[in-house]
């Protein structure tokens, strides 16, 4: 028996099993057929100094593939997207395309949209991914090993790469499932049919490396001993801690993280077993809000609200993430901040203030309001958890320089656990990728002038 979405309280089976099929089934952006391709393709200028390259982080030659797909080589195309983007299918599904190479297409001013690259790309990827053999051979073994600390997207394009160059890659990942990001904090509507795990068997395709999970996180001990029994260290471990509420009524129940609740949903056999408020309030502006909040409407939650300290403007998650759960009926507060969260032992409510700015800053307007909430998710930003001693940090995160290199002589880092970064999945995939190739020209040195 299901529950209906009008029911208080935190429960699941908020709807019918085949409506939850139905709704964690169906992706954003489905695939192109091959003549929906060609039209796209067709859009495409060709530009010779495209914007959309310098928009992306890999710097994937998008004119040539794209060139590639109209004349009809989708595998072609996937070469020459796989040369910057090793996780070119997983950005094709979750990369924020519309404030990267699609926000700088030319073919925006003159009407139409811009070209639809994300899709584009994705239907190349995934052609040559359902090929049996992996397109790339390795190097001539150099005898050379590396240990990655993290199966993210910024461990598993350094693994590739590294693989690629002859090298022998162990990677160490603390959790069940290797993927990061793209396996644990990505909405379920993003990326559908398990296919961070797929992608990760296709990667490893390449030969040379070797996956080992549920292995203790690294601390200082632990890097010292990987710095003795391998040639070089990438570290990428993400962003594994979350911020938490400092407030009146932070630890009641029914107060949960975000990413824990989306890595939940997207480690679980039965959505209905998934608990999810009637009055949910998520408290953040970034895309896991974001996530988050979509994520309890397709649970069946009934009035689920964002709340946000700043102007819809500000918002960390674009326009276009916003108008997604706009339409499927997320409220939005903004210029408001949390003060405590109300309940006996639970949830029920919470207080806000609207805020007003002052310059700068924002200062509260001592107008003062009252919203019920069952179920209150926090997703007010991850930090960096218990980095290992002697790595300087910056900002609470590895500082790292040139393509990242840490302060350990030996030891490289990338994604989302360095300072500086975009904290998204091509993001990552570059600075890995980037640091492979630097360690690589390292280990090619002589000892004596590798810094090792």
């Amino acid at each position: 028996m299901t529950n209906s979405t009008s029911t208080p309280g935190v429960v699941g089976g908020r709807l019918p099993k085949s409506e939850f099929e139905k709704r964690f089934s169906s992706e954003l952006r489905p695939p192109l057929t091959v003549q929906e391709a060609a039209v796209a393709a067709d859009r495409c200028y060709f530009c010779h100094d495209a914007p959309c390259v310098t928009g992306c982080p890999t710097g994937i030659d998008i004119p040539m593939f794209i060139r590639q797909i109209s004349s009809g080589m989708p595998e072609a195309a996937a070469r020459t997207i796989f040369d910057s983007n090793i996780l070119g299918g997983s950005c094709a599904r979750v990369c924020p395309t519309e404030v990267l190479c699609e926000q700088v297409c030319v073919r925006e001013p003159s009407g139409g949209g811009p070209v639809e690259i994300g899709r584009l790309q994705r239907f190349a990827t995934d052609r040559l991914m359902e090929q049996p053999a992996h397109p790339y051979d390795r190097a001539t073994a150099t005898g050379r090993s590396i240990a990655i600390v993290g199966a993210g997207p910024a461990g598993l394009a350094c693994a590739h790469r590294l693989a690629m160059k002859g090298h022998e890659v162990v990677i160490l990942e603390a959790r069940r499932k290797g993927g990061g990001l793209n396996e644990y904090g990505i909405a379920p509507y993003k990326v559908v049919e398990d296919f961070a795990a797929r992608e990760i068997n296709w990667l490893l395709g390449i030969g040379g490396i070797r996956l080992e999970k549920d292995v203790d996180p690294v601390d200082a001990a632990g890097l010292e001993q990987l710095r003795e029994e391998f040639d070089a260290v990438f570290i990428g471990v993400g962003l594994n801690g979350v911020n938490h509420f400092a407030l009146d009524g932070g630890n009641l129940g029914n107060v949960v993280n975000a990413v824990d609740f989306i890595a939940d949903i997207r480690q679980s056999d039965d959505l209905a077993e998934i608990p999810v408020g009637r009055d949910v309030v998520v408290i953040g502006g970034g895309m896991t809000a974001i996530d988050a909040a979509v994520q309890c409407r397709l649970l069946g939650g009934l009035n689920v609200t964002i709340l946000y300290r700043r102007s819809r403007d500000e918002m960390g998650a674009s326009v276009h993430e916003q108008a997604i759960a706009a339409a499927l009926g997320v409220n939005f507060v903004t210029d408001a901040r949390l003060i405590r969260i109300l309940g006996g032992g639970a949830a029920e409510s919470i207080e806000y203030e609207v805020t007003e700015r002052a310059g700068k800053d924002r200062i509260g307007s001592g107008q003062i309001y009252t919203l019920k909430a069952d179920l209150v998710l926090s997703a007010i930003g991850q930090r960096l958890q218990d980095a290992p001693d002697r790595l300087a940090l910056k900002n609470g995160r590895i500082k790292v320089s040139g393509n990242g290199r840490t302060s350990l002589s030996g030891v490289w880092a990338g994604g989302d656990c360095v300072a500086g970064g975009q904290d998204i999945t091509v993001a990552a995939v570059a600075q890995g990728r980037d640091a492979a190739e630097d360690m690589h020209a390292a280990l090619s040195r002589p000892a004596e002038e590798s810094g090792r």
